[in-house]
């Protein structure tokens, strides 16, 4: 018979291992992951072309500490303590850090002219089919191209509002998805076009090993999951950004 006792402490570890995380849980992985650059990139690209009133509005409502809180509130029932602390460690190790600096350089100096160089030679000279592979590889597991496309489209849902806004009409939620559903394709194709040819530009130095093992940290559960979760939770924090525009 089993002592009450080991049982109670298996108990324990069980409950431990499922606690629910808190919203300030979220804030380095964020960066780490990249989410709190899309927190970031929000409002400065819902501005663009709108007059200086709906500047302010926007800037204000997509202010991207609300974002990233609100997104964190949203998370925090669905990723336990553990997910996101496993996802930190994997997300900050090394082999991670080294990729990110890579990603980073392409914004730097001669590497922006660059980039757009490699994008205009890919048609003539295009890469390894290994590379392209691992790649879109860990485009898929990183939810990269997702991630691009719903800011895109959401910014453009957002954009779509405030100039009915401007000419004195409103239009539900609902009704803003139905109309601008169609847009979501077009987008989701050059957004993989574009976050493929950024990252063949930016790991070119990277040897294919490595690529292969910065997939395969995306690939891990935790890492996973914490992104599926942010992927299915930030269209719910855009309309309520949305809700909240005065």
């Amino acid at each position: 018979m089993r002592s009450p006792f080991l049982i109670s402490l298996v108990l324990l570890a069980a409950t431990a291992q499922a606690e629910p995380s808190k919203p300030d849980a979220f804030e380095h992985v964020f960066d780490l992951a990249g989410i709190r650059l899309l927190c970031e990139q929000s409002g400065p690209l819902i501005q663009r072309g709108l007059q200086e009133a709906q500047q302010k509005q926007v800037d204000k409502a997509f202010d991207a500490e609300v974002i990233c809180a609100d997104l964190a509130k949203r998370l925090a029932p669905k990723v336990t303590a553990k997910q996101v602390e496993q996802a930190t460690l994997v997300l900050d190790s090394p082999l991670a850090q080294r990729f990110t600096v890579a990603e980073r350089a392409v914004g730097e100096g001669s590497n922006v002219d660059g980039l757009a160089n490699y994008r205009e030679q890919l048609s003539s000279k295009p890469p390894r089919a290994e590379r392209v592979v691992l790649v879109r590889r860990l485009d898929k597991a990183a939810h990269t191209t997702e991630l691009a496309t719903l800011l895109r489209y959401e910014v453009g849902k957002t954009q779509a509002l405030l100039a009915l806004r401007a000419k004195g009409q409103n239009i539900s939620e609902a009704k803003l998805s139905t109309q601008t559903a169609k847009q979501v394709e077009p987008l989701r194709v050059s957004s993989a076009q574009a976050v493929e040819s950024f990252m063949l530009y930016a790991y070119r130095q990277m040897p294919s090993g490595e690529l292969a093992d910065y997939a395969a940290l995306y690939e891990q559960e935790p890492v996973s999951q914490l992104l599926a979760a942010a992927v299915k939770e930030l269209p719910a924090v855009f309309a309520a950004r949305r809700a909240a525009l005065k």
